[in-house]
């Protein structure tokens, strides 16, 4: 079914951007090529037809004669319908050749609405994060917490690319300091690759930054927001795996209060994903402090405590992220075929539906 569902949203994309952009605003790079290849299509029509009246002509005398209808039989007024194949195929044509043509944009902007978020993955790369922690279906590279981590994050992102959305994602690590690895992309591959790379143990070794700050991720994740403009729009969303193993109740002289109270006014709901192999929730001395303060934000806290219970909570922040967004995109030479071609294809295949699917399409009433 996931192909499926692949390709009903990869058409609707494609009708929106096609219903999105304006006539007048379209350049046709291969005009001259379309005319000529129309050209030829039309004169290939127009000689099969004169052959095939040569040779209807040719063949009368051969011709059978039958007797005269009975007046009782008369024609149904649905023996025009028999022509709708061909109907449809005539009106396809002209999409075929606009796509044909090669229609681009030279530059837009666009203010556009799409379903999704914008999503801050934010990852704990700390020394504590090298515990055990057994898994069956993630298969992270190790069994250790940090790999179990960036696997349930990596988890996410494919719950979010099979779905209907379109994301604006991006990836920090922290330790003691923070650091965005990726900023802000609907470019999925390029964050996976990112979260691949990290999760390597040989970079993961180099990482150097074994403390945990927690609220420096927090408040990195928020400042990237921020720097995109994004900050008290609808939509945002910060997603923190980490073992949760912090009490520290400052930064740079701020309180976890005022964090917190800066990302609630800012629209950031922050859900943590806090975990630890057989650690339910109240065995790691902190879970209470970090429940109130992301609760506060508007988000949620989840004490992973083994893989179903991570799988659970990444399956609900997924249901949760369902929202629309609204971006403003700039385009240069973008191509625009694709929404002429869709619909000249539907037509065409429609048409070739009713032609072989029904007798009364290819046969006299």
């Amino acid at each position: 079914m996931a192909p499926l569902s692949d390709l009903l949203i990869v058409i609707r994309r494609t009708l929106e951007e096609w219903l999105r952009v304006r006539w007048s605003d379209l350049r046709f790079t291969a005009a001259e090529t379309t005319v000529l290849v129309l050209v030829v299509l039309l004169a290939i029509a127009v000689l099969l037809a004169v052959v095939r009246g040569l040779r209807r002509a040719g063949g009368r005398r051969a011709a059978i004669a039958l007797p005269a209808l009975l007046p009782v039989m008369r024609p149904t007024p649905w023996r025009r319908l028999r022509h709708a194949p061909f109907v449809l195929f005539l009106i396809g044509l002209p999409f075929f050749a606009v796509a044909l043509a090669d229609p681009v944009t030279a530059f837009t902007r666009e203010q556009i609405t799409y379903e999704g978020r914008r999503i801050a993955l934010v990852v704990d790369g700390s020394n504590s994060m090298i515990l055990p922690f057994k898994t069956s279906q993630l298969r992270p590279s190790s069994d250790r917490t940090f790999f179990t981590a960036t696997a349930s994050a990596e988890h996410f992102m494919k719950l979010r690319m099979n779905g209907p959305y379109r994301d604006l994602i991006a990836l920090i690590e922290f330790g003691s300091y923070a650091y965005v690895v990726t900023p802000f992309t609907t470019d999925y591959e390029n964050v996976l690759l990112s979260l691949r790379l990290i999760s390597d143990p040989v970079n993961w070794a180099r990482f150097g930054d074994g403390g945990t700050t927690i609220l420096e991720g927090i408040a990195e994740g928020a400042k990237l927001f921020r720097a995109f403009d994004f900050a008290n729009a609808s939509g945002n969303l910060m997603v923190v795996f980490t073992d949760g193993i912090d009490s520290r109740l400052q930064l740079q002289g701020r309180t976890i209060d005022e964090l917190v109270a800066t990302a609630r006014r800012s629209a950031i709901p922050v859900y943590m994903i806090r975990t630890g192999f057989n650690r339910k929730f109240g065995d790691v001395r902190e879970d209470l402090l970090w429940k109130a303060a992301v609760e506060r934000t508007g988000g949620r806290f989840y004490a992973a405590s083994d893989e179903s219970a991570i799988l659970q909570a990444v399956r609900d922040v997924d249901r949760i992220a369902a929202g629309r967004i609204d971006v403003r995109e700039y385009t240069a030479y973008e191509p625009r075929f694709g929404g002429y071609a869709l619909v000249a294809v539907v037509l065409w295949l429609a048409a070739a539906g009713l032609k072989l699917g029904f007798r009364g399409f290819s046969t006299f009433p």
